[in-house]
Parts: C-alpha cells; structure tokens; sequence
C-alpha cells in the first residue's frame, strides 16, 4: 500500500511515497528534496559518477548529501570487519546490509530530504535485494524487509555489456577481485577470476530484470566516462529543476497493484514489493 500524507487533510499531497510501511515513528511528510540513486555492479564506474555529479550539482547551487552501501554509523564498521573474513552467513550479511540502510534512511537521508538537497546514492535497496536473490535468499522476505524505502525520484543502471569488460576495469584500478564481489561464498568457480564472471554474469542477469520491473533509467556504461557523465547531467538536471507541485488531492490510497494515477512532481515508480517476482 503507498502511504501519503496531507498537510492537515488539506493542500497538496505528499509526492514522496514509500514501497509499503514507513519506519516507526517516521512520517514520509513532503519534501522538497530529490532522492537520485545509481545503480549498477561492481566495477562500472558508480562512485566516479556519483562524484562528478556531486560535483556539477554543487556548482550550481545544490546542496549535496552523497551516501551508499556500507556507509551509516551503526552498521557500516561491523559489515567492513564481517567481511574482511570468510565466515559471514548469508541471512547475517542480508540484515547486516537493512541495518546499514535503515539507519542511513532515517538519519542521514530523509533529514536532507527534508532540508531540500539532492540525494546522491550509490547502489540502495536494488543492489541488496540482487545479491539475496542471487544467493538463494526467498524474494518475499528480502522485499519486506526493504518495504518502508522511499521511490526514488530517479534509478540510474550503468549497465555493462560484458563480465570480461568489469574484469578489465577491476584490474586496471589496481584493487583486484573482491571475495564478496566475485561472488566466492558461493563456490561458483576454481578462482577468483572464474568465480567473479560466473557471480557478474547472474548479478547482470537480475539487475536487467530489475530494470525493467522497477523502471530504471538505463545507460550504457561501455562508453567513456565522459559520455556517461554528460548523459546523467543531463538527466539529473531536468529532475533537479522540477518544481512543479500539484493542488490535485486523492481521497483514496489504492494498492500498488493496480493501476493508479496518482499525481507527482517528477515520474516516479511505484512498485509493490512484496508482488511475485517476474519470470
């Protein structure tokens, strides 16, 4: 169910809707900020572009919260150190990363939501959700879990061709593969190298999927960084300068699942959660 409020009853609806129930105690009341996510897997440029974009945003004027994966207060140290080892479940590792949410949502996020900055996010509940259902974790489960997140104004999928061209940006950024990246908790190769194009190539394979139940904006990040970056600035700027607000009230909340047309400052994409993922 999308949970809107309205100001006393009265004036214009709250255009910031969640995917099911908000947090305790956390009212999703209007906000002027805008909430922009990228997405994307490990290797295609996500944190270069979140940076430039912070960057061009600033220019302009924006005030700028940029955040992701791992980052909050809470739980962001104790998933660092969980990882640095072999040993973390695959059910611990998936609360580990709500924890981190959660907190990053309610202290960080929606406080500069409602201050009117841009939200710059990279990777949020999509990311999570793929590295579950890759690992065998039951989709209802992990979609409620991440049920009380906000709708993006905006989810942009820097999608890659190819498993072998991540494999050549990872090596050539001199980090190497990642035990968690490469996806070797799940014994899908003899080696890291393997086991990374096996795990990429099923992450790719469900976050395309994704892409079309969720309604991502998707860009070919095979390009240049250039290319891709002048693509996003031009994307974010019409999202960004959208100030529109509309008087039309709703007198009925109707469930996610059938077909509604309620009003918004920008497109957004109201997708239920919990419904049967898609074949």
């Amino acid at each position: 169910m999308v949970h809107i409020s309205r100001e006393g009853g009265h004036g214009p609806i709250n255009h910031k809707q969640s995917y099911g129930t908000p947090l305790p105690g956390v009212e999703h009341e209007d906000y002027s900020g805008k909430l922009i996510v990228i997405e994307g897997t490990d290797g295609v440029g996500r944190s270069t572009h979140i940076a430039l974009l912070r960057t061009w945003l600033e220019s302009r004027g924006h005030a700028v919260l940029d955040t992701g994966m791992t980052r909050s207060v809470l739980a962001g140290r104790g998933i660092k150190e969980a990882k640095t080892g072999h040993t973390l479940g695959r059910l611990t590792m998936q609360l580990f990363y709500a924890t981190d949410f959660i907190d990053r949502l309610e202290n960080e996020m929606l406080p500069a939501l409602r201050s009117g900055f841009v939200v710059l996010t990279d990777r949020y509940i999509f990311s999570a959700m793929a590295r579950a259902e890759v690992r065998g974790i039951d989709s209802a489960w992990i979609r409620s879990i991440y049920s009380m997140a906000l709708v993006p104004d905006a989810v942009f999928y820097l999608r890659i061709s190819s498993p072998q061209q991540l494999v050549e940006r990872v090596l050539s950024s001199g980090r190497g593969f990642d035990y968690w990246e490469s996806g070797m908790d799940l014994g899908l190769g003899q080696d890291f190298y393997d086991s990374f194009i096996e795990y990429q190539t099923r992450m790719l394979k469900v976050f395309d999927r994704m892409s079309g139940e969720y309604g991502f904006h998707v860009l070919n990040a095979s390009r240049s960084v250039r290319s891709v970056a002048a693509d996003l600035r031009r994307a974010v700027t019409k999202i960004v300068d959208d100030r529109t607000v509309s008087d039309e009230k709703v007198s009925t909340i109707q469930p996610l699942r059938e077909k509604s047309t309620l009003p918004s400052k920008t497109p957004v994409n109201v997708v239920d959660l919990n419904k049967k993922v898609l074949p």
